[in-house]
């Protein structure tokens, strides 16, 4: 008899049931915590269940297996023990932007943090503004993100602050705005994130999220929810690295809701992970609208990183692009999953994706799932996978120059991503990941922390 997997909500209903009151004065904030009662209904009422491996979806990803564990959640607020000041120096941070931080899941801001940000941008505690703006945060706070995917559900309900970048009409952000994403305990720790961008009419602004794992001798969790609102004529770029140590795992999903001649990109790198799974859900819902979706992925050892994508043409002459490319050396894993749906009466479509995949060793796998799913005929859509391995002639081209071999692999690799790099458009940052893809492919972990005597995370042996 095969036993049953243990169903990982349980855990966490038993623990919001034990411990709701705590929760919600820890939090205070009424539109959160309307949402959290909200969530928790839902997971009662309607039966749900994490996804497992195999699950529709969820080709490589064991969703229930990453939750199971008992990690430890900061349910009343206590101040994360890291000194961002003294103890982190990333290599990201070094590009000009207005930055916030996070430690686990509890934001941190600074004063010149507001004062670099123009008049009408709000960029700042989300438990704040919904304490001080509850009216306004409840028109868009839990209403892009889908309530019957439970690992929404489940984030909404655990949920107690998290970041809000509110960009209002006409405003133009020249200056970047970063959010560092930090995992610091000294016990195995599930951090709780949630994100907000709400862009206003005509507005512009661009966005770099990065995670790292200060502390790589601890397993982490960090489940991660944003929610994008895009008003008409609204532009925002916004960029993901994730440098993460074996230990750490990863639900990450960004919910984006577009309106008339809005523009989007999403950037994404995963340079460094244990188990990594990102849902990307955009949904062009006014005549117009551009989304372009990028990214990459290199694995190493067992790592798994996995990419779903859903982008919904719901109107009339909306275009998206994907592109999206994995290197995996070893025995690591990689998956993609994209669809791209045609309502009907979406004529005018204009939609290309693309995933190319390069499997660096024998031992290495990828699984592609490209879909497209259209109910109208005046439209252009096109989709594409391929997974190959390094050219053997080019290999043998490069050795017999004096190349050595090692070197020869990491340079057609670099070349293999190249195209995608440079669709990370913030200034300075299509330099600074060419250095981080070049040092990651070189076997050279992430730049340890300052005063840190250890790198994060181990170079891989050879």
């Amino acid at each position: 008899m095969i036993a049953t997997a243990p169903d990982a909500l349980d855990q966490y209903l038993d623990l919001y049931r034990n411990h709701r009151d705590t929760i919600d004065a820890a939090c205070a904030a009424e539109p959160l915590n309307n949402m959290r009662h909200a969530a928790f209904a839902a997971l009662e009422s309607i039966p749900m269940r994490l996804p497992g491996k195999g699950d529709e979806g969820y080709a490589v990803t064991d969703l229930n297996g990453m939750f199971t564990p008992d990690y430890g959640i900061n349910i009343n607020r206590l101040p994360a023990s890291a000194d961002v000041a003294e103890a982190f120096r990333c290599d990201v941070p070094r590009l000009s932007t207005a930055l916030a931080i996070t430690v686990n899941d509890t934001p941190r801001l600074t004063d010149t943090t507001a004062r670099a940000l123009p008049e009408g941008v709000w960029f700042g505690s989300l438990r704040r503004f919904a304490q001080d703006h509850p009216t306004r945060l409840e028109q868009f706070y839990g209403a892009i993100a889908p309530m019957k995917r439970p690992e929404v559900a489940l984030n909404t309900l655990l949920a107690q602050d998290g970041i809000l970048l509110w960009v209002g009409k006409g405003v133009k952000v020249d200056k970047p705005l970063q959010i560092v994403n930090l995992l610091s305990a000294s016990t195995p720790v599930m951090a709780v994130r949630r994100l907000l961008v709400v862009m206003e009419e005509d507005s512009a602004a661009t966005l770099l999220c990065c995670d790292h794992t200060m502390d790589c001798t601890n397993s982490y969790l960090a489940s991660a929810v944003a929610e994008i609102s895009l008003a008409r004529g609204a532009r925002l770029n916004m960029f993901d690295l994730e440098e993460s140590s074996p230990l750490t795992s990863r639900c990450a999903g960004v919910f984006v809701d577009q309106h008339q001649d809005s523009e989007l990109h999403l950037g994404s790198a995963t340079l460094w992970c244990g188990t990594t799974r990102n849902d990307y859900e955009v949904s062009l819902n006014g005549p117009g609208a551009t989304a372009r979706l990028s990214g990459l992925a290199i694995g190493s050892a067992s790592s798994l990183a996995d990419v779903n994508t859903r982008v919904a043409h719901m109107s009339a002459h909306c275009t998206s692009r994907q592109l999206y490319k994995f290197a995996l050396p070893e025995v690591s894993r990689g998956s993609f999953r994209g669809l791209v749906y045609v309502a009907p009466g979406a004529k005018g479509t204009d939609a290309e994706q693309n995933c190319r995949n390069l499997l660096a060793d024998p031992g290495a796998r990828m699984h592609t799932e490209p879909q497209l799913e259209i109910y109208c005929d005046d439209v252009k859509a096109s989709h594409g996978a391929a997974t190959g391995q390094l050219s053997a002639e080019a290999l043998f081209y490069m050795r017999q120059r004096g190349i050595p071999e090692a070197e020869a692999r990491n340079m057609l690799m670099q070349a293999f991503m190249a195209d995608v790099v440079d669709t990370f458009t913030m200034d300075g940052l299509q330099d600074r990941l060419r250095h981080l893809v070049e040092k990651r492919l070189s076997g050279a972990g992430p730049e340890a922390c300052a005063n840190c005597s250890a790198s994060c995370i181990p170079t891989p042996s050879a």
